[in-house]
């Protein structure tokens, strides 16, 4: 019994020695058969893939990575998946690397700088070749983790203009003011600010909803409802009634994201109140369903999967040790007037 044998019957895998052994070639020829190099000939090309796809053969990638010193692993780390503004930036994400041989890898944080420190911890020790991270919210030691390991680092849906640091989004600061200068040119009064989970980019909207009040001469901390709690629809209708009940003359409420104001609008609807007539509901994100609600939600449209595929470029450059023409890129945001104010 050979070694190939040895190994396959104790560890249940095809190795890539089957593979030339099938195709009558050597484990050399067979290996830059499959990785597409030029200077096999297409003969040899095409009966090693065929020996490969009758044996079931997939390559490890572990071994791949000791072999060649390059891993093909990018690890991607976002906040939550049941929100779906980071699936679109994962789809994006996926769609743009995969093509180059890269696999994202995806990592849950849950808002949560000691547990993305652990999946730092965990994904770095296994050199990948780049990373991709959302916001800046993080650990000293975090920040060290990356800084140290020479991995290549891509920022998502936060801007700065730190030198040597590398993202890609836009100002969710700016966006919350011009969803706030929308309500007061609409000549509402009252405009409040309802907001959940209370995470970084949250509250920069918040920071810009009070920096256009305050221009405006009308800043009052008391038409704000901060809620720790996660977001959700359910949570919106909640809030709404909280702060129409607390806070009577409120006439335009500005929700931190969609699923919020959406469900502030199924609330208005079930306590009888018009919208706009007597309170106007914006959101944030343009998330699905916005559109079909009963009124249409006015919210801010983000630039999701352009951020997702934006940053996944940017990496793929750094990765192949270029210069990006730019550290910093301001994808923008849009403003989305409907019925709904």
């Amino acid at each position: 019994m050979n070694k190939s044998e040895t190994r396959r019957r104790s560890s249940g895998r095809i190795t890539l020695s089957d593979v030339a052994k099938a195709a009558g070639v050597s484990p050399i020829t067979a290996s830059r058969a499959l990785r597409g190099e030029r200077g096999v000939a297409q003969e040899l090309v095409q009966r090693v893939k065929d020996a490969a796809q009758q044996l079931g053969y997939v390559p490890d990638p572990a071994a791949r990575t000791l072999a060649s010193q390059r891993s093909v692993q990018v690890p991607v780390l976002v906040p939550l998946l049941s929100n779906a503004l980071f699936v679109d930036v994962l789809e994006s994400v996926h769609r743009t690397l995969f093509p180059e041989g890269y696999q994202a890898l995806i990592g849950v944080t849950h808002y949560d700088p000691q547990e993305e420190e652990q999946l730092l911890r965990t994904y770095l020790a296994h050199r990948p070749a780049g990373l991709l991270v959302t916001g800046f919210d993080r650990t000293e030691a975090a920040r060290q983790l990356i800084a140290a390991s020479g991995v290549p680092c891509v920022h998502l849906m936060e801007m700065t203009p730190a030198p040597g640091v590398f993202c890609v989004g836009f100002s969710q600061q700016d966006a919350g003011h011009s969803m706030t200068a929308h309500l007061l040119a609409r000549g509402y009064q009252n405009v409040a600010f309802v907001a959940a989970q209370l995470d970084p980019r949250t509250m920069q909207r918040a920071e810009g909803y009070r920096r256009c009040l305050r221009e405006a001469g009308r800043y009052d901390p008391k038409l704000e409802l901060l809620s720790p709690q996660p977001s959700s629809m359910r949570l919106g209708g909640e809030l709404l009634e909280e702060l129409l009940r607390t806070r009577p003359g409120v006439d335009a409420v500005f929700f931190c994201n969609d699923d919020l104001a959406q469900g502030g609008l199924l609330a208005a609807q079930r306590l009888g109140l018009s919208v706009p007539g007597q309170v106007a509901i914006a959101g944030f994100n343009d998330l699905a369903g916005s559109d079909q609600m009963l009124p249409p939600l006015t919210t801010v449209r983000t630039p999701r999967s352009a951020v997702g595929e934006a940053s996944a470029r940017m990496l793929l450059a750094l990765m192949r040790g270029e210069e990006p023409a730019h550290n910093s890129v301001d994808l923008g945001f849009e403003l989305t007037v409907r019925e709904s104010t």
